[in-house]
């Protein structure tokens, strides 16, 4: 079980619009034996555990670690998570958050609720973060050394350092040149044409 790649997929999936079950099956992606068995069901289900999740990001994003533990601990009450081993690799044995039985969404959910919790445990509260660029409303899991993490992509960060150079180069441009003394500086060239 990757305790990792789950707490990330739990951020993806609050990036998904679940309208259907296409999109639901493109979250899947790289999990094709999961794609027959996703319903209508699956992503209404989603849908209602997208809003209930969400607070959780937004806390740790504020440095609310309280709120961050006890909100997942009440959606791990709210979705009980029912673990066990398997061993459908050969000598491979691991767990699976759920049993065979179990929908999708209550397997999405499961493996969404292990992993935030396990790297809620292993990392600290406040690794769950949403995006700093303006008119985005993505989630993340910073899982970088320093903690230094404020977008949910390459994309938005890109974005957003070019748009804090504009804005620092419409400031330059219009800041007049002073002189050391505070005077307005003086274009010799303008003053020599003149003179």
């Amino acid at each position: 079980m990757d305790f990792l790649r789950y707490a990330e997929a739990s951020a993806g999936l609050l990036n998904t619009e679940l309208v259907g079950v296409d999109d639901l099956v493109g979250h899947l992606a790289g999990r094709e034996w999961l794609h027959p068995r996703a319903t209508d069901r699956d992503c209404t289900v989603l849908r209602r555990f997208q809003r209930e999740l969400r607070p959780v990001f937004e806390a740790s994003d504020r440095g609310a670690t309280r709120e961050v533990v006890e909100g997942l601990n009440e959606l791990m009450v709210r979705h009980p998570v029912t673990p066990r081993i398997s061993d459908h690799d050969g000598d491979d044995l691991h767990l699976h958050v759920a049993t065979t039985s179990a929908s999708v969404a209550e397997l999405v959910i499961g493996e969404s609720l292990l992993g935030l919790a396990t790297l809620v445990c292993d990392l600290g509260p406040t690794r769950l973060g949403a995006c700093s660029a303006e008119r985005c409303d993505h989630v993340y899991v910073d899982t970088s050394p320093n903690q230094s993490r404020r977008y949910c992509s390459d994309r938005c960060s890109s974005r957003a350092n070019v748009a804090a150079y504009r804005r620092r180069q419409k400031l330059v441009a219009a800041t007049p040149l002073t002189t050391g003394a505070g005077r307005p500086a003086v274009d010799d060239a303008a003053t020599a044409a003149g003179a």
